[in-house]
């Protein structure tokens, strides 16, 4: 990638407010007409949404993206919209069934509570407390689903069974880390109580273990920052097989949502714990650097996307993608969505987006910070221009060309052409708002959210 080093968030502010009309009334337009529905919009078809029957892991991003809109513009009946509806997503809280519970509750729940406490709308103790109520149980039953690794630690198994490991399940850790800070416990047989902070802590350390490779010769594809999709075990031994992927082209190329998610969520990880006292955690990390841990991680992911991106930091859907030898060096070259060889992926440049901004500012923008937050940047940048920004009236979606499952031909191909391109999905517009209010809060001097909501977490870790 080729970094705009002048860039600023300021520079961005006019885009996005040309950008937000656009967004509240496609925001508005969708909510009304799928809160009512059992299924959930998953991606776009010719522009209009679609659900798709795999799971619901996209129902929270629904009520969302309102909400985030409405953190940017002030207007109220986006908000009452999403709490008048609230209730629908009850069902979700005890689904036992999936690993998704940090993406469907937190984008609901979680941001309700976050604005509630800090008084972004009037809320009432009552109204908080359901919503903490809702987190509680979400992080409670999220941890329950657990499978045993042959050191005695676990991780949160992922829909396809107690075998599978997913690199996305590290932001699902967000739930039982909100859920810990409320006072929740798991209960299990007997009465025993599970602390919910050491199962996100387990589950961190062995998606770093086996997701994020460091360049240490685990294998001969072990290249420093690479993510694999899918770790599977063996769940009577707990012994590690081998590594997967559902969605990427191959286990030993790189699912660049994949990693955007660990990115996210590695760096994520890195601001919840530098504000939680070291005596909450210490117990459950033994002599590890917990914290040089997380850094490491985010940055080898973070420098392994500045690397493996486009010249203006759009990726394609896959570094493994076949179709890659005929393009050639595409890290020297801009991003061609309309390309007719192999698909960018749009929703994975969001996610990687927040993920650099992060770390940038983490690490200090005037210091060694500086290269990941002015690619962060360069990264927004290139998706607020209009060949990925969809203005048109007709079609539903607010971040054009993503892609959501190219190896099962899910994505729609407009007439004429060879590969999908065009279309949004609701993972990447709920991303698309989340990254516009880091900047929008930055360009205006605010503390960015995150999502334990700014909390002074030395007065209420339990």
């Amino acid at each position: 990638m080729e970094v705009e080093d002048s860039l600023t968030e300021r520079q961005l502010v006019p885009i996005i407010q040309h950008f937000l009309p656009i967004a509240k009334h496609k925001a508005v337009s969708l909510f009304e007409h799928w809160a009512k529905e059992e299924a959930s919009p998953v991606f776009t078809h010719a522009g209009k949404y679609r659900s798709w029957g795999w799971t619901e892991w996209t129902r929270g991003f629904l009520y969302g993206i309102p909400l985030l809109v409405y953190e940017m513009t002030g207007d109220r009946s986006l908000i009452d919209r999403v709490r008048g509806n609230i209730h629908r997503l009850d069902s979700y809280l005890t689904h036992t069934g999936v690993h998704d519970h940090g993406f469907n509750i937190l984008s609901s729940y979680g941001h309700l509570w976050r604005m509630g406490l800090s008084g972004l709308f009037p809320c009432s103790q009552e109204e908080l407390s359901r919503y903490e109520l809702a987190i509680r149980i979400s992080g409670a039953v999220q941890g329950s689903r657990w499978t045993k690794v042959e050191d005695g630690t676990g991780f949160i198994h992922s829909f396809n069974g107690a075998h599978s490991l997913f690199v996305d399940t590290i932001r699902t850790c967000r739930v039982l880390e909100l859920a810990w800070m409320l006072g929740q416990v798991l209960k299990s047989e007997g009465d025993e109580e599970v602390s919910l902070l050491e199962r996100a802590i387990q589950h961190v350390r062995n998606t770093i273990r086996y997701n994020i490779y460091f360049g240490n010769g685990r294998d001969i594809y072990d290249v420093r920052g690479r993510v694999a999709h899918e770790c599977l075990f063996n769940v009577k031994t707990g012994k590690f097989r081998c590594a997967s992927t559902q969605q990427g082209y191959s286990p030993f190329s790189i699912w660049t949502r994949g990693l955007a998610w660990a990115m996210l969520g590695c760096i994520e990880q890195l601001e919840f714990f530098s504000s939680v006292p070291r005596r909450a955690w210490e117990s459950f990390v033994h002599d590890e650097d917990w914290l040089d841990s997380l850094k490491q991680s985010a940055r080898a992911t973070a420098d392994f996307y500045i690397e493996n991106t486009t010249k203006d930091g759009i990726p394609f859907w896959d570094t493994g993608a076949p179709g890659l030898t005929y393009i050639g060096k595409y890290q020297q070259f801009p991003a061609d969505p309309y390309n007719d060889i192999e698909p960018l992926d749009s929703s994975s440049a969001v996610i990687s987006a927040q993920a650099l901004l992060r770390l940038g500012a983490y690490l200090g923008k005037d210091e060694e910070g500086k290269k990941y937050y002015q690619a962060g940047l360069t990264v927004t940048h290139t998706l607020l221009l209009k060949k990925f920004l969809s203005t048109d009236a007709n079609h539903e979606g607010l971040l054009l060309h993503a892609v959501y499952h190219r190896p099962n031909g899910w994505d729609y191909i407009p007439p004429g052409r060879n590969i999908p391109c065009g279309e949004s999905c609701l993972w990447g517009d709920y991303h698309l708002l989340e990254l516009l209010l880091w900047i929008w809060q930055s360009a205006n001097g605010d503390a960015p959210w995150n999502f334990f909501a700014n909390q002074p977490l030395k007065g209420i870790c339990r």
